[in-house]
């Protein structure tokens, strides 16, 4: 990764088509965050940004310099965590752009409840701008109310969490679902795309290759928790992700966590795994689910 195309604050040309389009790098880097967040300039004369970030001054001080005096037209959000979607208010009280995703269910966590979209927006739907289109392409998985946008023109993805430079995302249950994430990714590969711009790292240039890579990996995975299911019989959390991610940094490993449950869920679906509650009458949330007892079938 080319350090000196991450400076936070600093617009980088990341156009691969006839559509300009520009990166400016939100100061959040983090474990997380890897180098900081991603928002993208679109356009030329009526611009459109991916992802204002988080709610930070200095980063929707940036986005307003690297406007340049030209009308901010359209926000478009991937999706409401809080390093994605809480710089939306700032933002489009000093532009009154129009906002364009998904608001999260009612019942999720970790989400941003101020974005508030201008209407309900559906799968597959066109927003036509002054100089490009931009399709609406649903992709739960990471969260349930995550997508990508298509610069139709360019083939250029904004994939938000969905796909990232570098790393896998994690997918969160119970609003994150893996099997939803595996066909999302499924989804994508049939489509002629001609780059990845996701919401963390840099802009990949083979998609299909990158698209396959990721399924594969997630394929591995889930073997690997096949077969840990099976060394242990039965076992909670915290001993089965000992076994299927003795590959993970022991610092991640409360995030793996996360992904392996959301794997579990899907063993369990499909009729491969089976979980037992210590008391059945206790839900499936917060800290009750490292007490679960999950089995092969």
């Amino acid at each position: 990764m080319e350090t000196s195309r991450f400076v936070a604050g600093v617009p980088v040309d990341v156009t691969t088509g006839r559509v300009p389009v520009q990166r400016l790098l939100c100061p959040n880097a983090g474990m997380m965050t890897g180098p900081g967040t991603n928002s993208y300039l679109i356009g030329g004369k009526e611009l459109a940004l991916v992802d204002p970030g988080p709610e930070m001054p200095v980063h929707t001080h940036a986005i307003m310099r690297a406007l340049a005096g030209r009308p901010l037209k359209w926000i478009f959000v991937t999706h409401t965590h809080g390093d994605h979607s809480p710089g939306t208010p700032a933002l489009q009280a000093l532009t009154g752009a129009q906002l364009i995703g998904l608001a999260p269910h009612a019942d999720a966590q970790y989400q941003d409840r101020s974005f508030l979209p201008d209407r309900l927006y559906v799968h597959g739907e066109q927003i036509h701008c002054s100089e490009f289109t931009i399709s609406l392409l649903h992709t739960p998985g990471h969260v349930s109310n995550h997508l990508c946008f298509l610069l139709e023109e360019d083939g250029m993805l904004f994939t938000g969490d969905h796909i990232l430079q570098g790393t896998t995302p994690v997918i969160l249950p119970p609003d994150g679902n893996m099997s939803d994430y595996m066909a999302s990714l499924e989804y994508l590969r049939t489509l002629p795309l001609r780059s990845l711009a996701p919401g963390h790292g840099e802009v990949m240039t083979e998609p299909e290759q990158m698209i396959s890579t990721l399924i594969r990996h997630r394929q591995r995975r889930e073997l690997k928790i096949a077969a840990a299911l099976a060394t242990l019989k039965c076992g909670i959390l915290d001993e089965l992700v000992l076994l299927a991610y003795d590959d993970v940094p022991s610092h991640l490993l409360p995030w793996a966590k996360k992904t392996l449950l959301a794997h579990l869920y899907k063993l369990k679906d499909e009729g491969r795994a089976r979980m037992t509650l210590p008391d059945p009458a206790s839900l499936i949330q917060g800290p009750d689910v490292d007490a679960v007892i999950w089995e092969a079938m």
